[in-house]
């Protein structure tokens, strides 16, 4: 009988041990998904396009589920484990309304995420989100989550491959984090918050090449969502 405790040996090896390669679950698909929050109101934008390694299987694919008519979500990362985190998400939100007669809250939906990505911890989704709405009084808020769930609500957010170029651009526009002139934060509109995202995605879609094709750019209102996309590099 086999002692399956012992390494598999193989003479023709350099040290007598057969090396097995260990099965990868996970991919990075790409895109990069980021939230600016307002007064009155909050933008969600996401670009379209789908990588696979240096292949381009597609160049318009959605990154961001609509929860109800206040609160959107935006997803990051792996493609597959995207779909089936807003197949749960969906379908949770439902049942919510279902069963209290009402749409969920921005606060009852960023809790619930954080919840469900901790569930599948030992076994994450391979994803990266941001959930972003009015809360109750029509204030425009934003929450970054890690891929386990641990989150943090702030007014802007980026997540995914190109974060790194643009949230020093966010940090710097909107946050105002190395400013020493004491004037305070600028309070930007709902028109120049969506400029300077295009700007962001813009400039990030030159170096990174997982970024690019279209951009998809959510206002979320009082009066509802409406969508603006707008065509960023294609090459």
């Amino acid at each position: 009988m086999m002692d399956f405790g012992t390494p598999v040996l193989e003479p023709g090896s350099a040290n007598g041990v057969k090396q097995v390669p260990q099965f990868n679950p996970y991919q990075d698909n790409g895109g990069t998904v980021a939230s600016i929050a307002g007064d009155d109101y909050v933008i969600v934008a996401a670009d379209t396009r789908f990588t696979l390694g240096y292949s381009i299987p597609t160049r318009k694919i959605s990154r961001v589920l609509k929860i109800n008519d206040k609160v959107m979500l935006g997803t990051a990362g792996m493609q597959a484990d995207m779909c089936a985190l807003h197949k749960v998400m969906s379908t949770r939100m439902r049942m919510y309304e279902h069963d209290n007669n009402k749409p969920m809250t921005f606060n009852a939906v960023s809790q619930m995420l954080s919840t469900v990505l901790y569930y599948k911890r030992f076994f994450p989704y391979y994803t990266f989100n941001i959930v972003a709405g009015l809360d109750d009084k029509g204030e425009g808020w934003v929450c970054g989550y890690d891929a386990i769930g641990s989150f943090e609500q702030r007014k802007i957010v980026c997540n995914g491959a190109g974060t790194k170029l643009m949230q020093p651009v966010f940090d710097n526009q909107v946050d105002w984090a190395q400013s020493w002139d004491g004037a305070g934060k600028p309070n930007l509109s709902l028109e120049q918050a969506t400029d300077l995202m295009k700007d962001a995605f813009t400039s990030a879609a030159e170096r990174e090449i997982t970024v690019g094709d279209t951009l998809q750019i959510y206002k979320i209102t009082k009066d509802g969502i409406e969508l603006e996309e707008f065509e960023l590099k294609k090459d």
